[in-house]
Parts: C-alpha cells; sequence; structure tokens
C-alpha cells in the first residue's frame, strides 16, 4: 500500500506544486504540506495536501490569504486541489518569472517570493540545460 507521501508525490508528478519545481532538480526532499493549516481549520486528509519544495513551503507557512500587490485586495492563496495552475499563473516568454495571471495568482507570487532571483536562475538552467530530461509540462 502506497504512503500518503507516495500518493501525494505521484499526484504532483514530483513536482513543487507552487512553484513547479522538480524535485529531482532542488536537491532537496519536498515536503507534504497542508495547503489548508491545520492551526486555520484545514483537515489531516490527502485533498488537503500538496507536494511543496522546502522554499515555498517555509514562505507559505500558515498563510491562506495574502495581498493582490495591483488591487491591494486581501485574496485566497493559490490552493492545488482547486484551482489550475495555468488560469491562475504562466511562465514569462524567457522562462525566467512566473506570472500570475488573476488576484490568487500575483499574491501567491508576491507571497511565496516565487520570482526569487535564486528561483530565476534554476529556471533557466532548467529551461535551457535539462528541458529534455524535465519538460516544463
Amino acid at each position: 500500500m502506497a504512503t500518503r507521501r507516495e500518493i501525494v508525490r505521484a499526484r504532483a508528478r514530483a513536482r513543487c506544486e507552487y512553484c513547479r519545481l522538480p524535485e529531482a532538480l532542488s536537491g532537496a526532499v519536498f515536503h507534504v504540506e497542508h495547503i489548508i493549516p491545520r492551526s486555520k481549520g484545514g483537515a489531516d486528509s490527502e485533498s488537503n495536501r500538496a507536494l511543496a519544495c522546502p522554499r515555498c513551503n517555509e514562505r507559505k507557512g500558515a498563510l491562506r490569504d495574502y495581498r493582490d500587490p495591483r488591487s491591494r485586495k486581501i485574496v485566497p492563496l493559490f490552493h492545488p486541489r482547486r484551482h489550475s495552475w495555468t488560469a491562475h499563473f504562466r511562465r514569462s516568454s524567457d522562462h525566467r518569472m512566473i506570472l500570475g495571471l488573476t488576484p490568487t495568482g500575483r499574491a501567491t507570487v508576491e507571497a511565496l517570493g516565487l520570482n526569487s532571483l535564486s528561483r530565476q536562475a534554476l529556471r533557466v538552467i532548467w529551461h535551457d540545460r535539462l528541458s529534455d530530461l524535465l519538460p516544463f509540462d
């Protein structure tokens, strides 16, 4: 019988469900995190779990909502079980940046620091040198 970690990891295709970084490229063991934190009433179930790289998980912490940098309104963060990644985000043409398309997307990019310089550098390496082995999608 598969463990919870194996189920969540397979569902995520071994990628962070927020920044989409492949676990194999990161050099770190990814976390099986609570999408809605237990401290905020989230369940301890597979439907409330996501695979997250350590950086996204640490930045997200117990957050559920964040301020959209454009409208300045508080909006929910991206929820991998309820939202489609491509409805809320896209990559820039040079593959460096993750662009938020919606208030939720923009707030998530900001809250999780998805476009830090280190993440941009990893995406360039991924796209330029490793995309044959680890396709973007």
